[in-house]
């Protein structure tokens, strides 16, 4: 049995204020945005192989399961290191726009691209929130995958504890891969916590599919299966 790693709750540390209901018509549904890591780290060899294609081999397998009626899309940051630091720091892009039966077209994006620049988190949710689910009523579920901290001297904590008192439809979980800095690990926890989302510390390859599938759990598949009566003759 594999498990994932939680780490214990640091609110009082970073003010953290967590509001109990969210308000949003949940007869819009859901819409799911990947937010994924491609930063320079990625590339760094975990279990014989770049954290990269982990990241891929497992998303392979949780695409699939989610059922095509499920509006999502996928954003990318670091995928590009720019000529200044800056512009590194301005690294994502909205692959695939938010869409059903859009599950194919993320897994052909995620290979297109190689980990190259940096890690900004922050501005990566702040383009994703205001752009990315543009028109869109009802829940807005984000799952952001990274393996290290923001390193373009912004905080996703305090950019979501900000966002929480005007907004209350976006949840964040937070999948942290292979993340060893105790301080980045209670930014991205905060960030998760303060959206009422889930945090993964996920230390194998394991531990990242168990996080996507717990994430997903709410767009799975149904598989319907009919009954026939038992009837003798």
């Amino acid at each position: 049995m594999f498990l994932i790693g939680f780490l214990p709750c640091y609110g009082a540390e970073y003010g953290v204020y967590s509001p109990k209901n969210y308000s949003y018509n949940s007869s819009d549904g859901e819409r799911l945005l990947f937010i994924i890591d491609l930063s320079n780290s990625m590339n760094e060899t975990l279990e014989n192989s770049s954290k990269y294609q982990l990241m891929l081999d497992v998303m392979k397998r949780i695409l699939p399961q989610i059922s095509p009626t499920t509006q999502v899309g996928l954003r990318i940051y670091g995928h590009r290191m720019g000529f200044t630091p800056f512009e590194a720091c301005r690294a994502t892009t909205l692959s695939n726009p938010i869409m059903a039966n859009n599950s194919a077209n993320i897994e052909k994006s995620l290979q297109k691209h190689k980990p190259r620049g940096m890690t900004p988190i922050t501005f990566s949710l702040k383009q994703a929130i205001k752009y990315d689910f543009m028109g869109f009523g009802g829940k807005k579920h984000i799952i952001l995958l990274t393996d290290g901290g923001e390193n373009c001297d912004e905080s996703p904590c305090k950019y979501v504890m900000e966002l929480i008192k005007i907004r209350r439809d976006v949840q964040i979980d937070v999948i942290a891969f292979n993340i060893k800095d105790d301080d980045d690990l209670k930014q991205l926890q905060c960030t998760a916590l303060v959206t009422s989302g889930k945090f993964y510390n996920a230390e194998t390859s394991a531990q990242l599919y168990n996080g996507f599938d717990k994430s997903i759990s709410g767009v799975k598949n149904v598989e319907a299966k009919i009954l026939l009566p038992d009837v003798n003759y």
